[in-house]
């Protein structure tokens, strides 16, 4: 097996979230350091991968969702992550191949990976830009030139802004969302503190693995304050839900782990 080439800018002694998202979701672009995040969530949750196989789902079927349903053809995906199987522009192109996709994320990582994907796909484009700086992104020349925000946009907060520690989460959502014009539909995940004596504790033992590792970041919000990041939105049916029981593809027939229980969204659309 070849040795991996660590670019000189990418510092492998701190984990980087979107590279621990690829050791949860089995990818090949992480390190030791991206691992050990891993195993420590899987110390108080076996089952902890679950996680990402959730958001990832929920990605897929509201992108499918917003591709065969509401006539939307640009997307702003924020904290695009690393390219894995079944990504935003490849579902909502499979579907309306003039889908325009914009990414933005700013890990070294991601952005190297970005510029291979883009070479072979000219509706799909990817910026450096930080999410959590609504209008860092807003005004991006890339964000500016290739959507039009005179006809609506699919704004994705997809399992990211639960690695923002700052009280002002609802001022981020609300500044995107008064940007997005009538029509537009906004998708968010989260980690969820479920608020019940049987699923609490394991929200916040993860929580706490997640901040003490060395990523530092994963805060398990409350439906109150996961919603509180929607604001003026009609949600789409079935509303606020377990990322897991948003559209599923099929009958269940195995029960939701533990930790299917801790991660939930939401889509909307702005009136």
């Amino acid at each position: 097996m070849s040795q991996k080439v660590v670019p000189t800018h990418i510092d492998t002694s701190k984990a980087s979230i979107a590279r621990v998202y690829d050791a949860f979701l089995n990818g090949k672009d992480n390190y030791e350091v991206d691992r050990e995040v891993l195993r420590r969530v899987q110390t108080v949750a076996p089952e902890a991968q679950q996680l990402a196989f959730d958001n990832r789902g929920f990605l897929i079927r509201v992108t499918r969702f917003i591709a065969m349903e509401t006539g939307i053809t640009q997307y702003l995906d924020l904290g695009s992550g690393l390219p894995t199987a079944e990504n935003t522009h490849q579902v909502a192109q499979r579907i309306q191949p003039e889908s325009r996709v914009v990414y933005v994320d700013n890990d070294p990582v991601v952005l190297a990976h970005g510029r291979a994907l883009l070479e072979e796909n000219d509706q799909t484009f990817l910026t450096s830009a930080d999410i959590f700086n609504p209008q860092e992104v807003l005004n991006d020349p890339i964000v500016q030139q290739e959507l039009d925000f005179t006809e609506p946009i699919a704004l994705f907060q997809l399992g990211t802004i639960h690695h923002y520690d700052g009280n002002d989460y609802r001022e981020i959502m609300q500044a995107y969302i008064d940007a997005l014009p009538s029509g537009s539909y906004v998708g968010v995940s989260h980690f969820l503190d479920p608020q019940t004596e049987e699923h609490s504790m394991l929200a916040r033992r993860m929580e706490d693995m997640f901040v003490h590792s060395p990523m530092g970041t994963g805060l398990f919000r409350t439906e109150e304050e996961i919603r509180s990041m929607l604001p003026g939105l009609e949600l789409v049916d079935p509303g606020f839900s377990l990322c897991a029981n948003w559209w599923p593809d099929g009958p269940r027939i195995k029960p939701l782990t533990e930790v299917s229980y801790c991660i939930a969204g939401a889509v909307g659309r702005k009136p």
